[in-house]
C-alpha cells in the first residue's frame, strides 16, 4: 500500500467502524458522520494533489452515491447507506468505490441469504423471485410480488455493516 494512503485508511476504518456501530444500534447512519467524511476526503485530496485530487474525490463521491441511489428510491435501503458509500468514494476515489461496491454486493448477498435462511424466509423469497423472473421471461414485463403477510417479520439488514466489510475487503485485500 502507498504510504501516503495510510491516513485515509485510518480515516476510512474509523468512519466505517462508527457507521457500523450506529447502524446496528439505531438502524441509522448519522448525516454528521457521512458529511464530515465526504468533506474530509475532498479536502485531503485537494490539499495533497490539488485540483486533480479534488476531482478524484468528487468523482468517487458521486459514483458512490450513484451506485446505491436506485436501491434507495426502490425502498431497499436507507439514505444513510447511500451517503456512506458516497463518503467512501470521496475518500478512495471512483475506482476504489466501484471495487468496494462489488465486494459489498457479494457480502450483502451472502448476508441476506443467511438472514433469510435463519429466519425461515429463504424458500418463500426464492419462490417469489423465481415467479417474478418467469413472468418477466414470458411477458417481458416486470411484476413485483409482495411477500405474504406473516406473524414473523422479515429480517432487517444493517447495510452499513455490509458496506464497511466490503470496503475494508477492497482496501486491504490485494486486488489489481
Amino acid at each position: 500500500m502507498d504510504p501516503s494512503g495510510i491516513p485515509m485508511v485510518i480515516l476510512l476504518s474509523f468512519l466505517l467502524g462508527v457507521a457500523s456501530v450506529t447502524d446496528i444500534r439505531s438502524r441509522k447512519i448519522p448525516n454528521l458522520l457521512t458529511y464530515l467524511a465526504m468533506l474530509t476526503g475532498m479536502v485531503y485530496h485537494a490539499v495533497t494533489k490539488g485540483f486533480p485530487g479534488l476531482l478524484f474525490s468528487a468523482e468517487g463521491l458521486f459514483l458512490g452515491i450513484s451506485l446505491l441511489i436506485v436501491f434507495y428510491f426502490m425502498g431497499g435501503m436507507g439514505a444513510g447507506d447511500v451517503k456512506l458509500l458516497g463518503a467512501v468514494g470521496a475518500v478512495i476515489g471512483p475506482k476504489g468505490v466501484f471495487t468496494a461496491f462489488l465486494f459489498t454486493a457479494l457480502i450483502g448477498g451472502l448476508y441476506a441469504g443467511v438472514l433469510l435462511a435463519l429466519s425461515g424466509h429463504l424458500a418463500e423469497t426464492a419462490k417469489r423471485y423465481g415467479t417474478m423472473l418467469k413472468t418477466y421471461i414470458l411477458t417481458r414485463k416486470i411484476y413485483y410480488i409482495a411477500p405474504e403477510r406473516r406473524d414473523g417479520k422479515m429480517p432487517v439488514l444493517c447495510y452499513g455493516v455490509v458496506i464497511a466489510a466490503g470496503t475494508l475487503c477492497s482496501v486491504l485485500l490485494p486486488f489489481p
